[in-house]
């Protein structure tokens, strides 16, 4: 019986890895992408980066509008995540299993988290540019959209795993709807909610520098004016500058999870 598994399990990796070898075949092929070339480019592409990628005396003039432009885009991502929690919770109770006031209302919540968790980032601000143009609002707005779908699927499965046992012992002593959700559900779940609201932040601090590129707004414009303008080594800056931010944020976020955990 281990056998045939065994056997089943290598056939099938099999099969997988050779439909992969013959979609890249067939996608170097359509593309007349020179491997040779591409490999051996790898090289030169590393030692043009050692001698102009980095910061230098120079680009350190231009810290202090690199900061402020890392300040908003953080200030940006923070401010959409916060709003986005709100309304997700607020679906995310209507559509739980354990809160939902009709069965339906599983159905309707779980469609508009899949619509916009499954729409691209990049979609999203793209789309709202052409509404809004480029401007602060359109990036806020696309992170926003993006980070709405997200928490609301990730609240909804918290409520179901941790929200069962505590709203059925208070329903069968009578309590109203809102007392259930206030005294049991949320206190319950927070924790996890908090944890979920923590991760969509450090998320959409590096989602926002890419949004910046659409949007004209923040570090990502930052990076896109002096790559444009081959100031590399201020553009190397803002990396640095942004993959600091994102560590400390990390950290940040991971020792509140392990307090709050």
């Amino acid at each position: 019986m281990q056998v045939d598994v065994f056997r089943k399990r290598r056939n099938n990796a099999l099969i997988f890895f050779g439909v992969l070898a013959l979609l890249t075949a067939g996608a170097i092929v359509v593309t007349q992408y020179d491997v040779e070339k591409g490999f051996t480019s790898l090289g030169k592409a590393f030692v043009w980066g050692a001698a102009n990628l980095y910061p230098d005396v120079k680009s350190l003039a231009k810290l202090p509008d690199i900061l402020a432009k890392l300040r908003d885009t953080v200030l940006i991502s923070v401010a959409a995540t916060s709003a986005a929690a709100v309304f997700s919770l607020a679906l995310a109770l209507a559509g739980s299993r354990a809160t939902r006031i009709h069965r339906s209302f599983t159905l309707v919540a779980r469609g508009i988290a899949s619509f916009f968790r499954n729409m691209p980032l990049v979609a999203w601000a793209m789309v709202l540019m052409l509404a809004f143009s480029q401007s602060s609002l359109t990036g806020f707005l696309a992170l926003f959209m993006g980070s709405f779908g997200f928490l609301t699927r990730a609240f909804m499965e918290t409520i179901d795993e941790v929200g069962d046992s505590s709203v059925e012992a208070l329903k069968a002593t009578g309590a109203a709807y809102l007392h259930t959700i206030f005294q049991a559900v949320l206190p319950s779940s927070l924790p996890q909610i908090v944890s979920w609201l923590l991760f969509m932040i450090e998320t959409n601090i590096r989602d926002a520098t890419l949004v910046g590129f659409l949007t004209g707004t923040g570090i990502g414009f930052s990076f896109d004016v002096y790559y444009k303008a081959f100031n590399y080594h201020a553009a190397s800056l803002v990396v640095v500058v942004t993959v600091l931010t994102v560590l400390i944020m990390e950290t940040v976020s991971n020792t509140v999870r392990r307090m709050i955990l």
